[in-house]
C-alpha cells in the first residue's frame, strides 16, 4: 500500500493510493497515520478495505508529511562508505546515533526555511524506515518484521550548528521543516529488499546524490537490531539511514543552500519530493 495525508496544513486527511494512482479518502476509517495508526495491526486493517469503494480524491491539493506526528525521529550518521569518506571520517565500526526534534517533521513539497544566522544549510536524501511494533532486544534476523514501511527522507543540516558550535548534532538537524518526509508511506510489503533502493538529489536540476541502498555501512536490518539493544522502538517511530556521498559540506568548494535553490529528493519505489529553500522571515 501507498499512504499518503492530503489538505492544508494542520487540516490533512488520510489517504490511499488506488491501482491506478487515484488518491482515495480513508477519512472516517482511519484516524491519520501516527503513533499506533501505523503499526502492522492498524495496517492489516487497511489492508482489508475495500479501496475501489472509498471516494476518489480529484484534486488533493497540496500533500503533507506521510506521518501527522513522531514519537521519535532517529537518524544514523556516516553510514555510506563513500558520505563517510568526503566527510573526512572513518567509516564507523557501530551505526552513529542522533536525533532530530520531531517538530521538525514537515511536507514532501513544502518549502525549506533557511534557519536565522544559517550560513551552512545542507541536503542529504536518506532512506526512511518507520516501526510498525515495539522492538527491544531484536535479532538481525527478525529486525524487518518490526517495520511498517518505508518513506522518502531530506534529512536537512545546518553544518556550522551541528559541528561547529558545542553539544550534540541535533541542534544542527532540528530546525522547522528540515525533515521533509513522504510523499508516501509504502508498506514493508512493497519493498522487496531495503538493500537495493536507488537514493538520489538533484539540486537546481543537476545530480548531486546518486547512489544505492546497497553502498550503506550498516543495513536496515543491523541499524534496527543494534538500536533496540540500547532502547524501546515504538510503533511510528521513524529513522534516517543515512546519506551518500554528494552533500554540500563535501564539495570543494563547499556549497550551502541559499534562498531560491530547489532540491529534488528521491529514493526508488518511494517517491519524489521537491522543496525551494527560502529565508526565515
Amino acid at each position: 500500500m501507498k499512504l499518503l495525508r492530503f489538505g492544508p496544513k494542520g487540516q490533512e486527511r488520510p489517504g490511499i493510493l488506488d491501482a491506478e494512482g487515484k488518491v482515495r479518502d480513508l477519512s472516517g476509517l482511519v484516524p491519520d497515520f501516527a503513533g499506533a495508526s501505523v503499526s502492522l495491526e492498524a495496517l492489516d486493517t487497511i489492508r482489508a478495505i475495500d479501496v475501489d469503494g472509498l471516494p476518489v480524491v480529484e484534486e488533493p491539493g497540496r500533500i503533507g508529511s506521510c506521518l501527522a506526528s513522531v514519537p521519535n525521529f532517529f537518524c544514523v550518521g556516516l553510514n555510506y562508505a563513500l558520505h563517510a569518506k568526503e566527510s573526512g571520517a572513518e567509516a564507523p565500526s557501530e551505526p552513529i546515533l542522533f536525533s532530530k526534534a520531531t517538530s521538525a517533521l514537515s511536507g514532501p513539497f513544502d518549502p525549506v526555511i533557511i534557519p536565522r544566522n544559517s550560513v551552512k544549510g545542507d541536503w542529504e536524501v536518506e532512506l526512511g524506515v518507520v516501526i510498525g511494533k515495539t522492538a527491544l532486544y531484536v535479532s538481525e534476523e527478525d529486525a524487518l518484521d518490526y517495520v511498517a514501511g518505508y518513506c522518502t527522507i531530506n534529512d536537512v543540516s545546518e553544518r556550522e550548528f551541528q559541528i561547529e558550535k558545542l553539544g550534540q548534532w541535533i541542534k544542527g538537524k532540528s530546525a522547522p521543516t528540515f525533515g521533509p518526509t513522504g510523499p508516501y508511506l509504502v508498506t514493508a510489503d512493497e519493498v522487496a529488499d531495503p538493500q537495493a533502493l536507488n537514493v538520489s538529489l538533484k539540486l537546481n536540476g543537476e545530480a548531486v546524490q546518486s547512489s544505492n541502498t546497497s553502498d550503506m555501512i550498516f543495513s536496515v536490518r543491523q541499524i534496527i537490531s543494534y538500536m533496540s539493544q540500547f532502547m524501546e522502538l515504538q510503533p511510528g517511530d521513524i529513522i534516517a539511514t543515512g546519506t551518500p556521498s554528494g552533500v554540500g559540506m563535501g564539495m570543494k568548494p563547499q556549497r550551502f543552500l541559499r534562498p531560491g535553490d530547489v532540491m529534488e529528493v528521491t529514493v526508488e519505489g518511494l517517491g519524489t519530493q521537491r522543496q525551494e529553500a527560502v529565508a526565515a522571515q
